[in-house]
């Protein structure tokens, strides 16, 4: 189907001899094909959600090459469709991703805000800590000049 579209867009009796569909079927494809605006949404202009996906793969993962071949003709899918639709799949049950970049960066800010505060505080307990020495040395000289 592709071949009739652009950039390619090879002859109809052509592609018809090489594939073995008539030329009519052909033709109709094509219409369609460019009516849809070239894209492949596949069920008659369904657009197919995920959920949707997950279930032709499920429904296809058991089938062989011949069956899917038939169960995409059926749906107006491409055999190719199904295979990444498969990896979409599986690569979602993968590691979980990391972070998006703003989370990422959100969690950079805070933890130099953090950090910040942090500093903040332990130098007033450096200040309060040297403070209570000094009093404490400070009542006892005044308590030493008193006892004598």
């Amino acid at each position: 189907m592709a071949r009739l579209l652009p950039p390619e867009s090879s002859a109809v009796d052509v592609v018809s001899r090489e594939v073995g569909v008539s030329v009519a079927t052909l033709e109709r494809w094509r219409a369609d094909a460019l009516s849809n605006g070239g894209d492949r949404r596949g069920g008659g202009g369904q657009r197919w959600t995920a959920v949707a996906r997950l279930e032709a793969v499920i429904a296809t993962a058991a089938m062989d090459e011949a069956a899917r071949s038939a169960w995409c003709r059926e749906h107006g899918l491409y055999l190719a469709d199904l295979d990444s639709w498969k990896q979409d799949a599986v690569a979602g049950l993968g590691e979980p991703r990391a972070a998006s970049a703003t989370e990422a960066r959100e969690d950079r800010r805070r933890v130099k805000e953090l950090e910040r505060e942090l500093r903040r505080k332990d130098k007033a307990l450096a200040e309060t800590a040297a403070l209570l020495v000094l009093s404490k040395k400070l009542a006892a000289v005044f308590h030493k000049d008193e006892d004598a």
